[in-house]
C-alpha cells in the first residue's frame, strides 16, 4: 500500500481495514463500466504522473546554437478523491464481530467515484483535458424514443454504423441507470428478454454505467480507448477525532482515444 495513503496513522485495526477495503471493492466494482469496455492498464503507482503519447512538438532552440529542438508530448494523469467518515463506535463494533457495520458514508463516496470516472471517460472532463468517448465520436448520435422495445433497432443501427466505418466487433454497450433499468425490466411482445436480444446484436457485454447519459456502443476489438491507472482506487486516511475517522477514496488516471470512430452514442 502506498505510503501517501497514511493508513498506518489511522486508529483502525487490521481487521477494520480489511472490512473497509472489502466494502469499498464491493461497492465500486459493479459500476466501473469503463474498465469493462475499454483497454485498462495499471496500476502503475502513485508517483506515475503522465502517459507517453509518442509525439513531439517543436520548441524554440534560440540561444543553444545551430540545433533543432522538440519537446515530448505527454498526457498528465488526473486525481479524483471522495472523502467519507466512519464512526469509531461502528469500527469497534466490527472488531467485536458485528456483521452490520454502518458504512453508508463509504457507500455514497464509492458511488460518487463511480459516476465521476464513468462521466469522464464516456462524456469527457474538459477542465482536466479528458476527451470523452461520446463527444469525440464522428458519428451522429442515435436518438431513441420512449418505446424501450425498439431499443434493439437503435443498437443495431449503431453496430451497422461501426461496421460501415470498418470497425469490427465484438461490441459492448454502456447504459445509464435509467436505460439499464428499463432494458432489464422490458420484454418484447413475444416475451423474449430484451437484454438477450441486445447481447446477440452486440456479441458483447451490456454494462450498468452510472454517470452515462443514455447509452454508448463501443467496439471491444482493442486499441481504440485507453484508460491508464496510476494509483488504483484505494482508501486513505485523513484525520480523526473522538467520534469518527475521516477517510477518502482516491485514484489517478489518464484516458485517451486512439480511434474516435469506434463508438456511437445513443441519446434519450
Amino acid at each position: 500500500m502506498s505510503d501517501h495513503l497514511l493508513r498506518a496513522h489511522a486508529p483502525i485495526t487490521d481487521d477494520g481495514w480489511q472490512r473497509i477495503d472489502e466494502e469499498a471493492q464491493g461497492r465500486l466494482r459493479p459500476g466501473l463500466a469503463a474498465r469493462r469496455l475499454v483497454d485498462f492498464e495499471g496500476p502503475l503507482g502513485w508517483q506515475y504522473s503522465a502517459t507517453n503519447l509518442g509525439r513531439v512538438e517543436p520548441v524554440d532552440a534560440g540561444g543553444l546554437g545551430d540545433v533543432e529542438a522538440r519537446r515530448r508530448r505527454v498526457l498528465p494523469l488526473v486525481e479524483l478523491r471522495a472523502p467519507f467518515r466512519v464512526s469509531r463506535e461502528e469500527l469497534r463494533a466490527g472488531d467485536r464481530g458485528a456483521e452490520d457495520v454502518d458504512f453508508d458514508d463509504l457507500d455514497e463516496a464509492a458511488q460518487r467515484m463511480v459516476v465521476a470516472e464513468n462521466t469522464a471517460v464516456f462524456h469527457g472532463w474538459d477542465a482536466a483535458g479528458v476527451a470523452g468517448i461520446a463527444p469525440s465520436s464522428p458519428h451522429d448520435a442515435i436518438t431513441c424514443g420512449e418505446e424501450i422495445d425498439r431499443y434493439p433497432s437503435h443498437v443495431a443501427r449503431a453496430v451497422e454504423l461501426l461496421l460501415r466505418s470498418g470497425v469490427s466487433g465484438p461490441y459492448g454497450l454502456a447504459l445509464g441507470r435509467e436505460e439499464y433499468t428499463r432494458v432489464i425490466e422490458a420484454a418484447e411482445h413475444g416475451g423474449y428478454p430484451l437484454l438477450d436480444h441486445l447481447r446477440k446484436i452486440l456479441d458483447g457485454p451490456i454494462v450498468w454505467a452510472p454517470g452515462v447519459n443514455g447509452g454508448v456502443a463501443v467496439s471491444m476489438r482493442g486499441g481504440d480507448f485507453l484508460l491508464e491507472s496510476g494509483q488504483d482506487l484505494s482508501v486513505g486516511y485523513d484525520a480523526h477525532d473522538a467520534d469518527a475517522v475521516s477517510l477518502y477514496l482516491e485514484e489517478s488516471f489518464s484516458f485517451r482515444i486512439a480511434s474516435p470512430e469506434a463508438a456511437v452514442a445513443i441519446v434519450p
